[in-house]
């Protein structure tokens, strides 16, 4: 076993410790095995940027291709003050499991720039991401690799890169990126996709095991654009949405919100803090109240080992990246939670990045009600296929979903060899 401690981080040793766990399970070939731990390849770029002062700072900025064996890689852009290399490096691993679960022709792949984007202004933002755009311009394309948002980007940094990069062209190439406005080639329906495939996997999940999905208590923690598409959707299906949460803090009340009256409050205050009619609450104590449901969808690393015994949800759907640690899942396990692990809770987002990718390429658009029918069916089978093999294998939800999305990719390196 070859050593990889530059990609040493703890969301890395984590992925690692899953893959292994599973690949074991799977009998996989050791020499299959031993690819899956280590990223195809690694970009580490330097990013100049001249600031509204005048003064010049460097940003460092990743991108990363876990493998490349099922299709050309996808994976989100991340913007934030945690960003490195083994943090990018397990989530281009996780989206590879992401992609082979939900059946689609892709790898897995991760970008990422150490910054705050909350102290950049817009200008240095554009900057900032149409210089990490030309540094990493060799790895991306419609049939290379297609960056997509994720934490601290949005529509408009899509919209930067695709020009970018179709500047170096000659011509327009919205193949190259997803996720963007719908003016310049974005796909109807794509901004609530994620949140959107949260609600079909619980609808899936209450009914498997005995309950409808209305009338239940969920409680949100982190009201983006994941969590809030989710709670409003959640709340028109009848369910009660009895706390909610952002960066700043969380608001509950066990009686209920007005979902509608919240994202108004939001829009105008910048948060949910302040919301009339419900009782301040920290991130850390919001979820461990009481709900039937939880969707962490803020940051990882959410539910831990300190808090997992006073989780009083009965379904936990990872709408982030890791929001529960090993040790954590361990915990909810024995107490019987059922937990929709994030390679299925929230592929929504990468599902209709897939279709947005095939409308640009076919120039031809889709309505939102075919986007939403062909996103329910895929989000269906994949939760139906997870949930059979959890059944028959005597496990849990999240190693069901691993060993489903794990063979796929070891299948794919078993078929196509090794070169040369």
């Amino acid at each position: 076993m070859t050593d990889n401690s530059e990609f040493d981080s703890h969301l890395y040793r984590t992925a690692l410790a899953q893959l292994d766990r599973v690949a074991a399970r799977l009998t996989l070939d050791r020499d299959i095995h031993e690819r899956l731990r280590y990223p195809r390849r690694a970009l580490v770029v330097s990013i100049p940027i001249r600031m509204d002062d005048g003064s010049t700072n460097i940003f460092i900025g990743y991108r990363v291709h876990h493998n490349t064996v099922l299709g050309p890689t996808k994976g989100g852009l991340r913007y934030d003050l945690g960003v490195n290399l083994g943090e990018v490096t397990a989530l281009a691993m996780l989206m590879s499991w992401k992609c082979a679960l939900m059946g689609l022709p892709y790898g897995g792949a991760k970008g990422g720039v150490r910054c705050d984007p909350r102290a950049l202004s817009t200008r240095e933002l554009e900057n900032l991401t149409r210089r990490y755009t030309a540094e990493i311009i060799l790895l991306i394309g419609p049939d290379l690799d297609i960056p997509a948002p994720d934490l601290g980007t949005d529509e408009q940094t899509m919209a930067w890169m695709m020009d970018t990069y179709s500047m170096t062209q000659g011509k327009s190439v919205p193949g190259v990126v997803t996720g963007k406005p719908l003016i310049v080639g974005g796909s109807a329906g794509r901004r609530e996709a994620t949140g959107r495939g949260i609600v079909y996997v619980l609808y899936q999940a209450t009914r498997r095991l005995g309950h409808e999905l209305r009338s239940r208590k969920v409680i949100v923690q982190g009201f983006g654009n994941v969590g809030a598409v989710a709670a409003r959707l959640l709340w028109r299906e009848g369910c009660t949405i009895v706390g909610v949460s952002d960066i700043k803090g969380g608001i509950w009340n066990p009686d209920g919100l007005d979902v509608r009256q919240l994202e108004a409050h939001v829009t105008e205050a910048g948060g949910v803090g302040g919301y009339p009619g419900a009782d301040p609450i920290s991130n850390v104590d919001l979820i461990t109240q009481p709900c039937d449901i939880l969707i962490p969808a803020a940051i990882g690393s959410q539910i831990r080992e300190d808090n997992a015994d006073r989780v009083k949800a009965s379904i936990v759907a990872e709408g982030a990246n890791g929001p529960t640690t090993p040790e954590a899942d361990a915990l909810l396990r024995e107490r019987g939670v059922t937990v929709i692990p994030d390679i299925l809770a929230n592929a929504g987002g990468v599902v209709v990045s897939y279709f947005e990718w095939v409308q640009g390429l076919q120039y031809y658009f889709w309505r939102e009600s075919e986007i939403t029918s062909r996103l329910q069916e895929v989000m269906t089978r994949a939760f139906n296929r997870v949930w059979t093999l959890a059944n028959k294998e005597g496990t849990d939800l999240r190693t069901a979903a691993l060993m489903e999305g794990i063979r796929r990719v070891a299948e794919g390196y078993r078929v196509r060899g090794l070169y040369p």
